[in-house]
């Protein structure tokens, strides 16, 4: 769907740096044809690397290219006054699934470069992606990338298939008064009139016809009256009992009447949120505590007395000493410093112990060590408490902060997310970020923002203070707001992720993807149409619409002065991507939370084309790409095919689609570790396809190597489970032969002393803390203490089995254990130590297959969860397996409103 003249972005106003012509012309579209060559042709659609593997030096600021500063923004700054709900359907990603950064040690460059269109970014490619890495057998003979691709196109044919299915079911379906959906995309679609259906056993309707009509369109069950409900609470539970409500009923009655959203097509409609809202306001955090005044800052060998306010920023940055990734960072340390020396100066500076002022000018002379002993005592001290004085500063910590756990909205108790404001401390930020180390004020009642109800009680600001407004917007899902010093940005006191409200959030997100299903075809067929277009407008947008359909790069926004210099597609410069022929992009940039996004990808050869001609001469470092596209041109285009459609939908939708093509391909069968593997294997190769890639954990190789311990450690208990065999009966020897009982090779005699040396240890450990924890629960209840010396008779027991194992292994002898030992009993526990032994395997070849794939972003963010439900009912896997206590609270919608026939 080409845009007209009139509606064409118009080129963005830059300080410097050559723009794109309007048109391209014929002469150029045949030169650029000239320069790459069509042969070696690769299939385009797949990333072929799993980066990003090498170092990058982000510190510098020309990473992204701004020789000139950073770009002006075009869109104007966030008003202060505007209260809109802030998104959250890309910032949920945890951040220890994210991609790491580390700044880089110089390489020499590559002569192999010269054969590259451009000079890469990086001198070194990371590593292809091995088979083992996604699943696949090292031992195919089909190329990895060939297979991706090839699925990559037939999920895109099924989708091309089921859009078209779903428009002629919509046209052929017989007009009525009462439409079950318009045949306008732009028409409201009317809730369709249902025929009653069984309920199925989780409670929810069930009608297959109706799959693909989104939940929010189908007609709420009928609500019970008040008189009804009154009746129904009234009964009891046996004749002559008095007829009163008990704890039970109560509990009972709010099970029965769980309000279920999904199901209610008038919630969420409109842009009123609420009706009624009363809330507590704002935990604050405890004001500051001098330190001890043997405590000081030690300045140029002098210890030294800081204004209260001064010593605060001092113990920010002391109290973290042992975190050396961000105090031995240069643009951290430079950005403190610079901060506590303001602070200094506002304060008068420090005193020695004459009370003459020094002066604190370099970083360098500033000795924190005694600050950070204090804070690592103190941390000790804390950590030996008492369990039982533990648990009651808990629950004093707990009871203070109970009336400010929930709100009541419109009526009903919902929990509250970030109640407590943020304490003051320094900046840290995300991967490289340049503001890394300032300093983060305390917020005052002052700054925050009440957003409540207007009969309700407006909640009392700490004595002495006010609140900076209060406010009754009912458009907003916020309680309170308030704005942080370091980039400018609002904070919001939101819902818990388990509310309503933030459920329908989710919801809707989905649903979103779901309708973008029936549009997929036509936006695809429309944007390569483009590619090829003369103008170069329309060129541009169908480009970037492509690299954000095929590989999942985000639109990118623009950035205020201050910002973190990072980008996304719209945004690209001409550094960040290098062409090699004939069809290869090599993307390398800072994207999303200034963490670097590296990837090398195969393209359609006219999307290389149209590159090279984005790129062209006299453009070259610092200039814009897509010089005559913006993000929100784009988004305004998308919206054309469908209402509220935006860049970051696609992620959503392909990610949803894929995984519910290949669940419904799936035969999952065998134990439910082996299904849970099924599960993520597919979950992997969604990540891959909607390239969902992070770096190897740090701890990686250290967890994978504890787990292969744990599995050689039951397989030596397999090996002393089949000597006790022989204890009881030598016979068996001859009847099962010499290799059964024989004992592993790799697990030599170095390895069981070792892991002898290790279980005895283990056993120690587990007496001492099994010995102070009664002893804990002994002082509590009044009760005498055990002595040390009993401690000293029950680690007897560790030793004792010590000196049993090392004998053991010197005589090559097992006495069978247990009550009446037989040599079923031992066949019997052979088999279950097999089976711990293969599912430990399961999960470990699952855990080294994701060590590159962010399986959590894409379970996450972007899967449906309600696909995730379907796989578990459908193949009876326990739910708990893949969602953990929190997501099963944040998807409870999701739990509760689908079962196995449901489709995405």
């Amino acid at each position: 769907m080409s845009s007209s003249s009139d509606d064409a972005p118009i080129a963005r106003d830059r300080a410097n740096g050559p723009i794109s012509e309007d048109h391209i012309s014929k002469e150029v579209d045949r030169k650029m044809d000239q320069e790459t060559p069509s042969n070696g042709h690769v299939e385009p659609g797949v990333s072929i690397r799993m980066g990003p593997i090498d170092e990058m030096d982000v510190d510098a600021p020309a990473t992204n290219g701004n020789v000139n500063g950073k770009r002006k923004a075009r869109s104007s700054i966030t008003n202060g006054n505007s209260y809109k709900e802030a998104s959250s359907d890309e910032d949920d990603e945890p951040l220890n699934k994210r991609r790491r950064t580390s700044q880089q040690v110089a390489q020499p460059k590559d002569d192999s470069e010269s054969e590259l269109s451009d000079v890469p970014l990086v001198a070194r490619k990371p590593p292809k992606a091995s088979p083992a890495q996604i699943g696949e057998s090292s031992d195919s003979d089909t190329p990895l990338n060939t297979k991706l691709v090839q699925k990559k196109e037939k999920i895109e044919q099924a989708a091309a298939k089921e859009a078209k299915a779903i428009r002629n079911k919509e046209k052929a379906a017989p007009k009525r008064k009462v439409k079950e959906e318009s045949d306008s995309d732009d028409e409201p679609i009317v809730k369709k009139k249902k025929q009653p259906a069984k309920r199925v056993s989780n409670g929810v309707k069930k009608n297959e016809s109706d799959s693909d009509v989104p939940l929010a369109k189908k007609k709420a069950p009928a609500k019970k009256t008040k008189a009804e409900t009154a009746t129904a609470t009234k009964k009891t539970k046996g004749k002559g009992k008095a007829e009163t409500k008990t704890e039970q009923d109560e509990e009972a009655q709010d099970e029965e009447e769980e309000y279920r959203w999904w199901e209610d097509p008038t919630k969420g409609d409109g842009t009123k949120k609420w009706t009624t809202l009363e809330h507590n306001g704002v935990v604050f955090p405890p004001p500051y505590q001098p330190l001890p005044k043997h405590v000081k800052l030690i300045y140029d060998g002098v210890p030294v007395t800081l204004h209260p306010d001064a010593e605060e920023v001092a113990t920010f940055f002391g109290s973290m000493l042992n975190s050396t990734h961000n105090v031995e960072n240069p643009t951290f340390v430079k950005n403190f410093f610079e901060d506590f020396t303001a602070v200094l100066k506002k304060t008068g500076h420090a005193k020695d112990k004459d009370g003459n002022t020094v002066t604190i000018k370099s970083f360098e002379k500033c000795d924190f060590k005694p600050i950070f002993e204090w804070f690592e005592s103190e941390r000790l001290k804390k950590k030996a408490l008492p369990a039982a004085e533990k648990k009651a500063l808990k629950e004093e910590k707990d009871a203070a902060e109970a009336p400010y756990m929930y709100c009541i909205w419109d009526g009903r108790k919902q929990k509250v997310g970030n109640f407590r404001v943020e304490p003051p401390g320094l900046f840290r930020g995300r991967g490289e970020h340049p503001k890394t180390g300032r300093v983060k004020k305390r917020v005052m009642p002052e700054q925050i923002t009440i957003n409540i109800g207007k009969e309700a009680k407006v909640p009392e600001p700490p004595a002495g203070h006010r609140w900076k407004e209060v406010k009754h917007d009912q458009e907003g899902t916020w309680l309170a707001m308030w704005q942080e010093n370091i980039n400018g940005a609002y904070k919001y006191v939101m819902l818990a992720a388990n509310s309503d409200i933030k459920g329908q959030s989710d919801y809707k997100k989905f649903e979103k993807a779901r309708e973008l299903k029936k549009h997929i075809d036509r936006i695809r067929k429309d944007y390569k149409r483009d590619l090829k277009g003369e103008k170069m407008a329309d060129r541009q947008r169908a480009t970037a619409i492509y690299l954000i359909d095929q590989f999942a790069l985000r639109a990118g926004n623009e950035k205020g002065e201050d910002e973190a210099d990072t980008v996304g597609c719209c945004s690209l410069k001409y550094e960040h991507v290098t062409l090699k022929p004939p069809n290869t992009v090599i993307f390398d940039f800072l994207g999303k939370d200034s963490i670097r996004f590296y990837d090398e990808v195969t393209v359609d050869e006219q999307v290389f084309k149209n590159l090279k001609i984005f790129k062209k001469a006299p453009k070259t470092s610092g200039d814009d790409i897509f010089d005559r596209l913006t993000t929100s041109a784009l988004n305004k285009h998308l919206t054309s095919y469908m209402p509220g459609l935006t860049a970051k939908v696609f992620r959503t939708y392909n990610a949803s689609w894929t995984m519910a093509r290949l669940l419904k391909e799936m035969k999952a069968t065998g134990t439910i570790p082996e299904k849970v593997k099924q599960y993520n294997d597919a979950n992997r190769q969604v990540a891959i396809l909607c390239n969902h890639k992070r770096t190897v954990a740090a701890g990686h190789a250290g967890s994978i190597e504890k787990m292969q311990q744990k599995i050689n450690g039951l397989r030596y208990q397999l090996w002393r489970t089949k000597q006790m065999i022989l204890d009881i009966d030598p016979k068996q020897k001859k009847k099962k032969g010499a290799d059964y009982f024989a004992r592993p090779e790799d697990l030599d005699d170095e390895w069981v002393q070792q892991h002898i040396d290790a279980e005895v240890e283990e056993k120690r450990q587990k007496i001492t803390k099994k010995f102070e924890k009664d002893n804990e629960k002994r002082k509590a209840d009044g009760e005498k203490e055990m002595k040390p010396k009993e401690l000293d008779e029950l680690l007897k027991e560790a030793e004792d089995f010590g000196k049993k194992m090392r004998k053991e292994h010197k005589t090559g002898k097992v006495e069978a254990e247990g009550k009446g030992p037989t040599v079923e009993k031992m066949e019997a526990n052979i088999e279950k130590l097999n089976q711990r032994i293969d599912n430990m395997k399961i999960q470990m070849e699952d855990k080294e297959g994701n060590k590159e794939v962010a399986l959590g972003t894409s379970k996450i963010n972007y899967i449906d969860p309600r696909l995730t439900v379907v796989f578990s009912k459908k193949f009876n896997v326990p739910i708990e397996r893949f969602f953990s206590k929190t997501l099963r609270e944040k998807f409870d919608w999701a739990i509760k409103s689908v079962d196995e026939d449901w489709e995405f």
